[in-house]
């Protein structure tokens, strides 16, 4: 099949979505409507189990549909959201047919030959020289990665970055729909005095109610999780900085939706507040909050479908001048998935 072009599109796309049904998958349904994406056709897939449903975009109504040979043929785009293994087997499939794969599982995140892209930290990647480019998966990272490369990048770029250590309060909604009912669930089984069923099994290793885990994913022998290593590698990969001192401790936390991360960042030179802060909010998808003595600073439960990466209680390091403390908020789901892997495609198609 002919590739499409990626600029200058002048037509409507005709896209996939794998795990339509799924959190990530209807949070990209509603990016796809608010951001007016310009969608000739949908192709909306999951399991079997959703056979017969329906999904509404742009006033158009569409079956879901399952995955089986050919079904890519004549789409544009296709956006993964189903898990490492679906998107192994099934977005080379997708380039096979002609169309880019955006991919928001961890499959390809550190394959050297694909780019991993955050779009306002190193879109560059995909200003594709060629006028009629070869489809290609391309990779959407690791939802806590996203907002922490955000608030790092323009901290890199006018005064270069030494060291990054960051603890991560992630919600419920990163382990699915799943985590966000056994929050619910749990939550009110704690409150009515019935025994907690998740205590036993469910989708974390203890109960989630009025409690914070100190793990997410698997432990490795060094004593690290797998959400630990994911931001570590991703970022100076994203960052293009592989000497990059990066540390990172990931919490799960009781909240709903919306990850918070504090980052202690050193910086190359000795700067000012007032630096830190103008850098910051001279960088596209940042907004500053912080006037903590007012106790103004972003809170998870404002940041949910929000598309800004929130940044506040910027201060210096009493130890350490060129050390800057930060609280980094922002929607897991949706800058942290669906936003981010739109503005993928976005820049692919040179959609304005």
């Amino acid at each position: 099949m002919k590739p499409l072009s990626s600029r200058k599109l002048g037509r409507s796309l005709r896209i996939g979505v794998v795990g339509a049904t799924g959190m990530v998958g209807q949070s990209f349904m509603e990016t796809l409507e608010q951001r007016h994406f310009p969608v000739e056709l949908l192709r909306p897939f999951a399991s079997e189990a959703s056979l017969g449903k329906q999904i509404t975009l742009q006033g158009k109504s569409y079956s879901i549909e399952i995955l089986r040979p050919g079904c890519f043929d004549s789409l544009d785009l296709v956006f993964f959201s189903s898990g490492d293994d679906i998107s192994k087997e099934w977005a080379p499939q997708a380039v096979k047919s002609g169309a880019w794969a955006v991919d928001n599982s961890g499959a390809f995140r550190m394959n050297k030959e694909i780019s991993l892209v955050v779009p306002e930290v190193n879109g560059h990647l995909l200003d594709f020289d060629q006028p009629m480019s070869k489809p290609q998966i391309i990779a959407n990272p690791n939802c806590s990665t996203i907002q922490l490369v955000m608030a790092l990048k323009p901290l890199q770029d006018k005064f270069g970055l030494e060291e990054v250590r960051v603890s991560s309060y992630q919600a419920v909604s990163g382990a699915g729909q799943p985590g966000y009912d056994e929050l619910l669930s749990s939550s009110r089984a704690h409150l009515e005095g019935a025994p907690d069923s998740s205590a036993k099994k469910g989708v974390f290793p203890h109960s989630i109610a009025f409690n914070c885990i100190p793990q997410i994913g698997s432990f490795d022998d060094a004593g690290y999780c797998t959400e630990e290593v994911k931001i570590m590698k991703e970022t100076q990969k994203i960052l293009s900085a592989p000497e990059l001192k990066v540390s990172a401790f990931t919490v799960r936390v009781p909240v709903t939706n919306s990850h918070a991360e504090t980052a202690w960042v050193k910086v190359g030179q000795n700067v000012e507040r007032e630096q830190i802060i103008a850098a910051l909010k001279g960088f596209e998808g940042i907004e500053v909050q912080d006037q903590p003595k007012n106790s103004e600073y972003p809170l998870q439960s404002k940041a949910s479908g929000q598309d800004p990466v929130y940044v506040g209680r910027i201060h210096r390091d009493l130890n350490d001048p060129k050390t800057w403390l930060m609280w980094i908020v922002a929607d897991n789901v949706r800058k942290g998935a669906a936003l981010n892997g739109l503005q993928i495609a976005e820049r692919i198609f040179d959609i304005k």
